[in-house]
């Protein structure tokens, strides 16, 4: 319970510092491991069809995490059935091996782009789902367990005309 609402917390506290953000969730990870047959779903809220926005993917990891990078694949479902699967790579640490993301002690945030001037053209309901496809370097077998991984969520945000 204590999880739920420490992460309901950390979640209020990022949307409530960024005033373009407009939508976003986040998902916990047990034990902060991410099995790779845990899909993790959202479903978007209908939003404004002659806007453009800014679709990220926010990733919590600790210093558990044993990789310098990150392999998702993101699948966004439109109202109409239609499906776009986008395999994806983010850099996760400096070659020096520092963190790139944001925050103090063990936990850091990593606010990656999705999708850049993205338009919600048909209405009704969008799903993303997520999953990771990190391997180990020669291993065709996948990580079964990402360890490292607390959070992974999205947020959205407006694009203003200037």
């Amino acid at each position: 319970m204590g999880r739920i609402v420490f992460g309901f917390i950390i979640t209020c506290f990022f949307v409530a510092c960024n005033d373009a953000t407009i939508a976003g969730d986040t998902h916990s990870f047990n034990e902060n491991s991410w099995d790779v047959n845990e899909k993790v779903s959202f479903e978007l809220p209908a939003l404004d069809s002659l806007k453009q926005y800014n679709i990220f993917l926010n990733v919590r990891n600790t210093n558990d995490y044993p990789f310098s990078n990150l392999f998702l694949i993101a699948s966004l479902q439109y109202p109409n059935g239609k499906t776009v699967v986008d395999t994806l790579e983010y850099r996760m640490a400096a070659p020096d091996g520092s963190w790139l993301g944001t925050g103090l002690g063990s936990i850091k945030e990593s606010k990656l782009y999705y999708k850049e001037n993205f338009g919600f053209a048909e209405d009704g309901n969008y799903t993303l789902n997520i999953t990771h496809a990190v391997r180990n370097n020669g291993d065709v077998q996948g990580v079964i367990n990402l360890d490292g991984i607390s959070d992974v969520g999205y947020s959205v945000e407006e694009i203003e005309n200037n």
